[in-house]
């Protein structure tokens, strides 16, 4: 008996299980309350990221490293492995033939190429109609940016137009993979890094999507190009929908360029240059990058090319800039002209930028005629001019084959003491000149040869 009542005992416990299980397999009844409880718990992956081989042994190390730190840093490790997990070799920057990437900043058209050969792409006539048409199809939002950012339109079409012809050239690179490729090739390795982790900070943020990312050959992203940091710091969300989507929304990507300007100095109403005519024996030199007040200008016989009075809305410094040496038009320049610089840090871009808003805005110029007679000089013939003038004791500053404001005050201190014009603008001439007082000894034109 006792026996028979522990089978059957057993064969009841067996049964209730059974029933149990049955009940738990088919899921809640209809009516039932709802099953309670936390789904089991995973623990979280420590360590190193794994990859699969790029195919290259120096941007796997790299990228283990890299991530490695990145972790260490507190960066999500999902975001980090999702930003690196595809990356692969770029020929142009990884390649045995870099042509895009291993040119040089005195290779680039701001700096390569005459002023007037440089302004025809930004100052032709598409360009400038097409700017035209997206400030007539969209009246409204460019109101709204003008009242919100204190930004003039035309130049917010100008910047579009430059960076990527209104959107049209965002680039097609993925901006994890070529910003890697960047910090492989070692050249500017610190830089990349500092913006690889933005792009990570961008995308833990909630303010871009990792599809998002696409950029340009050297990172910079969406139609107002801004490299990653840029973005932490500028992008805006125009349209209030918790993305600031500078790829594909258009009020974005204005708002967030208008925010970068206007936070670089930008004064809405204000001039960014007048061109100007000076009087007979005008003291050129003064064209050496300091501002002067408008009444020291004015003092100086300096007037608008147009006539009339100096219309400055306010702006009361400026400093006189001859993009083309004496014989070529002449500007002054005011503060909106150094927040176009916090773009692209070149003269010349700042130049186009302002130009291509003026002639979107319906004024166009330059007056005064490019002096396009005289020989402007090739990178080597810059790189020659610039040793020469080391040489001769006027400090032009590294051999860079880059003309800028200190090659050009070098030059003006050489011409002031020849007793001629001293207006800095380099050309063949100027060049003979120099290496003729240095006896020609170790100083070279690349295309006129040893003097």
């Amino acid at each position: 008996m006792i026996q028979t009542g522990i089978a059957r005992t057993q064969w009841v416990a067996a049964a209730a299980m059974s029933a149990l299980l049955a009940s738990c397999a088919a899921g809640p009844q209809p009516g039932s309350p709802p099953v309670t409880g936390n789904p089991p718990v995973t623990a979280p992956q420590t360590g190193a990221i794994k990859y699969a081989s790029s195919g290259h042994a120096a941007m796997d190390a790299w990228r283990i490293d890299f991530s490695s730190r990145a972790l260490e840093a507190g960066h999500d490790r999902a975001i980090v492995e999702s930003l690196l997990s595809g990356i692969e070799p770029i020929p142009l920057w990884l390649g045995s033939d870099m042509q895009v990437a291993s040119t040089g900043i005195s290779d680039q058209a701001e700096f390569s190429k005459p002023i007037w050969d440089y302004l025809k792409v930004p100052l032709g006539e598409s360009r400038i109609s097409n700017g035209r048409d997206r400030l007539a199809i969209q009246p409204a939002l460019f109101a709204d940016l003008e009242a919100r950012y204190g930004v003039d339109r035309q130049v917010l079409v100008a910047i579009w137009g430059m960076e990527t012809s209104y959107g049209a050239v965002i680039g097609n690179f993925d901006a994890g993979n070529v910003l890697a490729n960047m910090a492989v090739e070692g050249r500017r390795r610190t830089f990349a890094e500092r913006e690889l982790l933005a792009v990570i900070k961008m995308v833990e943020r909630g303010d871009a999507e990792r599809s998002d990312l696409l950029a340009g050959w050297a990172g910079a992203m969406g139609q107002t190009q801004f490299m990653p940091t840029t973005y932490l710091a500028y992008a805006e969300d125009f349209d209030g929908d918790g993305h600031k989507d500078v790829w594909k929304n258009e009020g974005d990507a204005l708002a967030s360029a208008a925010n970068y300007l206007k936070k670089s100095g930008y004064a809405m109403g204000q001039p960014w240059g007048i061109e100007v005519a000076v009087p007979a024996g005008f003291d050129f030199s003064l064209a050496d990058g300091n501002e002067r007040r408008m009444d020291t200008w004015r003092a100086a016989g300096l007037v608008p090319v147009t006539g009339g009075a100096f219309e400055t809305g306010g702006a009361d410094f400026a400093q006189l800039w001859l993009p083309a040496g004496a014989e070529g038009p002449k500007y002054l320049l005011f503060n909106n002209f150094k927040s176009f610089k916090a773009y692209n840090n070149a003269d010349s871009y700042a130049f186009a930028v302002g130009m291509a808003g003026d002639a979107i805005a319906g004024k166009t110029g330059p007056v005064t005629p490019w002096p396009v007679h005289l020989r402007p000089l090739s990178v080597a013939d810059i790189k020659a001019l610039q040793a020469g003038l080391n040489a001769r004791g006027f400090s032009a500053g590294a051999v860079d084959g880059i003309p800028g404001r200190q090659t050009k005050l070098a030059l003006q201190g050489f011409q002031k003491s020849r007793g001629l014009v001293a207006d800095g603008y380099p050309t063949r001439e100027m060049l003979a000149l120099v290496n003729a007082s240095n006896g020609g000894v170790g100083v070279s034109s690349a295309t006129d040869g040893p003097s």
